[in-house]
């Protein structure tokens, strides 16, 4: 029986076949969560508030079958009552909705220049967050930084919430250690990355699950999770971040394919204005940004301080948006002639007007470039925006514990 259920649980999970789990905490009860519950839940999240009628009819459960599972769903403190509608005729109804505290999430994205780590509340809002930024990435400040601010964040709640942390995604970069020439440190300080078993290191820490997934794939799953629910069922995701990344959106699940490398847009190949062509990771990633600053004498870090706003100097800028957009075009343009995505979403650790003008520039670039053959996409902003991949972190042991795959629903 137990051996069915595994097998059930895990063929209605999202496309996270990429996604690595500590394997400490092997498969609990949690993990055992009834399908019909977790289908409720699910429902829930992406309907919003509904009486149990309603979600009876969604789900396709019986009334009775829904209302034995959301009075233990409504037990476990994981919904609560709304209050009561009265109608025009009959007894006044009582929708249902997820309880705020119901499970908090910790969210940690280790990039190449900073580190974030947010604490997520059952509707996939952030409650707190922390920031650390540095010239390179090495294990033992990620480590020392996640320990020092999940001590900080756990010390703000009460003990109920503490009980309900239901788990830790880690956002983390492929390959770290290759990169050590353009985050300009020497080969044996990435090394450790290569080395160490960091799933390992860090489950150690903790007692609850600890899940590890790409950042960019993450990224792309917070805008699957938590952003607008207004979207095509395929849809391709960009995240600019030191490097850019992406995601592909098959059948409303993120698909990472057989080794968890589907999505990896930055090696796309775009041309280059001098002839030839290059990677999009060299023309369309905030490293280039940062390269141009660096060369006409400025101060870079201000890009990785915060999101919010950056002090650029205005032409740089606008020449990096238009080379960006450009790199996006193309790769746009390629990628559709795969897959007929109906829709592009762009985001990134970028101010929100920097990101409205590269939508708008992309769209502008995408014009111009024979389409023919092809169905032009919708491109579109993000709906997560800088913390995508924190966020997506976020959602792993969401997705794991408390949902059902989005073909379910």
């Amino acid at each position: 029986m137990i051996r069915q259920q595994l097998k059930e649980f895990r063929s209605l999970q999202p496309a996270n076949v990429d996604v690595i789990r500590s394997p400490r905490h092997g498969s609990g009860q949690a993990d055992l969560r009834g399908y019909n519950e977790r289908l409720i839940l699910s429902v829930l999240r992406n309907h919003g508030p509904n009486a149990k009628a309603e979600i009876a009819r969604i789900t396709g459960l019986s009334a009775q079958s829904a209302s034995v599972i959301m009075r233990k769903l409504e037990a476990e403190e994981l919904i609560e009552r709304c209050p009561p509608v009265r109608g025009k005729v009959g007894q006044p109804s009582v929708p249902m909705k997820l309880s705020p505290d119901g499970a908090l999430f910790f969210g940690l994205k280790v990039g190449r220049r900073s580190a974030d780590l947010v604490l997520v509340d059952f509707l996939g809002r952030t409650v707190d967050r922390r920031h650390l930024t540095y010239s390179y990435p090495d294990p033992d400040t990620a480590l020392d930084f996640l320990r020092r601010a999940i001590d900080e964040l756990t010390a703000l709640l009460d003990q109920r919430q503490i009980k309900n942390i239901a788990g830790l995604g880690i956002a983390l970069p492929g390959y770290l250690w290759e990169w050590s020439k353009i985050v300009r440190v020497p080969a044996e300080r990435m090394d450790a990355w290569r080395d160490r078993d960091i799933l390992l290191e860090i489950d150690a820490l903790f007692d609850f699950p600890v899940y590890l997934q790409n950042d960019a794939s993450c990224a792309c799953g917070a805008e699957l999770v938590f952003g607008d629910q207004d979207h095509p069922a395929n849809f391709l995701y960009f995240y600019i971040g030191y490097f850019i990344g992406g995601g592909v959106v098959i059948d409303n699940a993120l698909f990472t394919g057989s080794t968890g490398n589907s999505g990896a847009l930055g090696p796309l190949p775009v041309p280059r204005k001098s002839g030839g062509v290059q990677q999009l990771i060299d023309v369309a990633s905030l490293s280039c940004l940062e390269d141009m600053i660096i060369e006409a004498g400025g101060n870079s870090n201000d890009l990785w301080e915060t999101s919010s706003s950056w002090r650029v100097d205005d032409a740089i800028l606008r020449k990096w948006v238009d080379q960006t957009a450009g790199g996006l075009a193309c790769a746009i343009v390629a990628s559709c002639s795969i897959i007929d995505f109906e829709m592009v979403v762009i985001d990134g650790w970028l101010p929100e007007d920097v990101r409205r003008q590269l939508v708008e520039r992309t769209k502008a670039k995408l014009a111009k470039l024979n389409l023919a053959g092809l169905v032009q996409p919708e491109i579109r902003e993000g709906t997560i925006g800088p913390d995508a991949r924190a966020m997506g972190a976020a959602s792993l042991p969401l997705s794991q514990h408390f949902m059902v795959s989005p073909r379910g629903l």
